[in-house]
């Protein structure tokens, strides 16, 4: 290879105007037909290769485009469908793949978690009793399609074995080899398809290498990439991490591979001190991760091609691909469409098309010397100055509170026994009190006159009107359904996050900047750009409305902040922990706002805590202590009688029941009606000694669950759990539900809870 290489790992699915969305919901609600859905698709993604060509990639990457999430579809490659969907063999249909991601009228959908430490969500595999099969040649297929119909030689993307098998369930720690057994012979077939086909590069993501690997685990990833190699020994792989560095460098880059991707980004410090210390096979070739894939900021050109001048004292340039730091389906797709923010911030701004630009740049760079692309360098440099200097990133009163925390501002007055009492003096809530998480369905009438109001075609008193009867609509609706703690509803908020964004100081927000959560669940993370300010209250005429609506507590709803950290895209030029303590500080003023228009059940959301958890182990205590401070922060200056609670998503609970007791607060939901089990088995090895509501059924699934189904997921709990902690809830909000489904639903919840509640205080007389 004589020259350096510009390359990507992954494309944004979901197009600039979110048009993969679009066809998948028309799909699923019958307005198009299967072809038509099909053609669509097609469409964008032969789109999507074309731009990147455009925009000068050398490596453009092939199957890295899904209908839904790229773990479903090596899942549904392999065969490897739960016999509850009731498939055969052979090809997985359209309603098959559906129903794993989505569940249908008789099955429940598959476990749905995060993907690593992102915002972005899979479909987790499930090997139970499986005998996985290669239905189809997914990348194989992927790459003639860009061959025949573009007339580019595409690089195949495939998520590795290793990556793929721990991030499954379904099987013990000692079934691990026969596991493996299983499903690397298909491995080996797609492989030697791909080299019999002509293919040069394959793409075998490994981001699980990241993570902390114990020496055993190292030799069974010895064992799988040596029979790859001996499968397709023409074929050359590059094995790529991304999200952090390495541990076992000297293995790793000694594995049959002829090229290795690392994060320069995330793990920049670790991986070039590797490369500088340890050097680089002279055999291979070295994917430099570069730009970052997971943040919207400009890339300092400057800095990076310091560092690419470092690293090609050890490397060859002709042995280099400059990349991004991972996919960049965690990035929006383009900046050429946000006309609406101020030009320091607008300017300081790097999508996912602007950073193929950046990459591009770089090669230019490299290949034909700094000068030819100078202009570049002096755009990034004025860009980054701008944004550093401007005034909302140097208000000296936010700094100074921050840098003057004292301790007890992060603790409560009471341990919680001693305020339990005297909640539930002031509540005198029933056993088994029911509730929900806190959004109701965003119907279209909803999205109608919010747009509206944003395009001032109404007014605000036009609008509060609108959302007043939202909220007395279903303020009465959850009266007549018997719930026992209700919520206003949130149909003023748009997303958890963007709506508290839009209040604090510090904030900006796009018009196109869509992000893929889940599915077609996109979401625009607001961008942290300066320091955090609280300017007003946010929360508090609605919940104060509603409350005044019902003799019934009504809660206030929060978004933590370490959540709005997570799931914003977060300035790079503090450390996230400063941060996250100035959103705490500005959140504690709303708390405090709440209990004094009379609010005294608050719940302050943390789904995102898990999330932010760094990738090795080492790092998680420094982590979890400055998040756990953040969110008692926001919520320890309240009254001994004002009950706290939260909520969580997809943890794993057997190492995280200590730190979720340490957010001090009485009660929090967790989601997990899809691993309710392994829950239930965390709760019996584990003792947690506050309020706690485990979902019982599952927002994010069309399907209405039956009254015994949630009965028995209950008395699964209270197996473990005394009856006096245990709350019933949904698993999570019901924004994203239709009214058709929820109403059902809620009352069979709380049919449910009477039938168990009765059963308990029968057995007690």
């Amino acid at each position: 290879m004589s020259q350096v290489v510009s390359s990507n790992l992954g494309y944004p699915r979901i197009g600039e105007h979110r048009e993969w969305k679009k066809a998948l919901e028309d799909f699923w609600a019958g307005h198009l037909e299967e072809e038509l859905f099909l053609q669509k698709m097609e469409s964008l993604r032969l789109e999507h290769l074309q731009k990147q060509k455009a925009l000068g990639i050398d490596r453009i990457p092939v199957n890295d485009f899904t209908f839904y999430d790229h773990m479903l579809d090596m899942s549904v490659m392999f065969g490897l469908v739960p016999k509850r969907y009731g498939y055969t063999g052979g090809p997985v249909s359209l309603e098959t793949y559906f129903s794993m991601a989505r569940g249908n009228s008789t099955a429940v959908a598959s476990e749905m978690t995060k993907w690593f430490n992102t915002n972005y969500h899979y479909i987790v595999p499930e090997l139970h009793d499986m005998q996985p099969k290669l239905t189809e040649n997914r990348p194989l297929k992927a790459y003639r399609e860009a061959k025949e119909k573009l007339g580019i030689s595409g690089k195949p993307v495939i998520v590795g074995p290793y990556t793929f098998i721990t991030l499954s369930k379904g099987y013990s720690r000692k079934e691990l080899p026969a596991v493996i057994l299983r499903l690397l012979p298909l491995y080996e077939q797609i492989l030697r398809e791909l080299q019999q086909e002509g293919v040069e590069w394959v793409q075998i993501d490994e981001p699980a290498f990241v993570t902390t690997l114990a020496e055993e685990e190292l030799e069974t990833i010895k064992y799988l990439y040596t029979r790859l190699h001996e499968a397709a020994p023409q074929l050359n792989i590059m094995l790529q991490t991304y999200f952090d560095a390495v541990d076992w460098y000297d293995e790793l880059v000694a594995l049959p591979v002829q090229g290795i991707g690392l994060d320069f980004v995330h793990g920049r410090e670790q991986n070039a001190a590797h490369v500088k210390t340890h050097g680089f096979p002279a055999d291979k070739v070295l994917g430099l991760g570069l730009v970052d894939g997971r943040n919207v900021w400009r890339s300092d050109l400057a800095e990076i091609w310091q560092l690419i001048q470092d690293i090609t004292r050890t490397v060859d340039a002709g042995r280099l691909w400059l990349q991004p730091s991972c996919s960049l389906l965690h990035v929006p797709v383009t900046v050429s469409n946000e006309h609406g923010l101020k030009d320091e911030i607008r300017q300081a701004l790097a999508f996912a098309d602007e950073k193929l630009t950046e990459i591009s740049t770089l090669a230019q760079a490299l290949r034909h010397g700094k000068d030819s692309v100078a202009q570049a360098f002096a755009d990034s440099e004025a860009a980054i100055a701008a944004l550093c200097q401007s005034p909302e990133r140097n208000r000296t009163a936010i700094h100074q509170a921050v840098s003057a925390i004292p301790s007890q501002m992060t603790a409560r007055p009471l341990a919680y026994e001693e305020r339990r009492a005297k909640q539930q003096q002031r509540w005198s809530l029933p056993l088994l009190p029911t509730t929900t998480i806190g959004s109701f369905p965003q119907t279209p009438g909803i999205r109608q006159a919010r747009l509206k109001y944003k395009k001032g075609d109404w007014t605000p008193e036009q609008y509060n009107i609108f959302i007043r009867e939202q909220i007395a609509k279903w303020v009465d609706i959850q009266e007549e359904i018997g719930l026992d703690v209700l919520v206003h509803g949130e149909f003023e908020r748009t997303d958890m996050v963007e709506f508290f964004g839009e209040k604090l100081g510090g904030f900006a927000f796009t018009q196109l900047g869509w992000v893929q959560s889940y599915g077609s669940r996109c979401v625009k993370p607001p961008i942290i750009y300066g320091d955090v300010a609280f300017l007003e209250p946010m929360t508090v005429a609605e919940s104060a409305y509603a409350q005044s609506l019902t003799d019934k507590p009504v809660k206030g709803m929060l978004t933590g902040p370490v959540t709005i950290l997570n799931w914003s895209f977060v300035r790079d030029d503090i450390s996230r922990e400063q941060v996250c303590y100035q959103i705490a500080l500005a959140l504690r003023k709303e708390v405090e706002a709440l209990e004094a228009a009379g609010i005294q059940m608050i719940q302050v959301d943390e789904p995102a805590l898990r999330e932010g958890l760094p990738l090795k182990k080492a790092d998680w205590q420094g982590y979890l202590d400055w998040a756990v401070e953040s969110f008692r922060l926001a919520t320890s200056s309240v009254q001994d009688t004002t009950q706290i609670h939260t909520h969580m998503c997809y943890c794993e609970f057997h190492d995280f029941i200590d730190v979720i007791s340490k957010l001090d607060a009485d009660v929090i939901s967790i989601e997990t009606s899809r691993s309710h089990g392994e829950l239930v088995e965390a709760f019996e090895a584990e003792t947690y000694d506050k309020g706690i509501g485990l979902g019982v059924y599952d927002i994010h699934s069309p399907r209405i669950p039956a009254v015994e189904e949630i009965v028995q997921i209950m008395e699964q709990s209270l197996a473990v759990l005394d009856p006096g902690q245990f709350w019933i809830n949904p698993d999570c909000g019901l924004k994203t539900r239709g009214i058709e489904e929820t109403i059902p639903s809620l009352k069979n919840m709380v049919e449910a809870t009477h039938i168990v509640r009765n059963r308990l205080l029968q057995n007690d007389v």
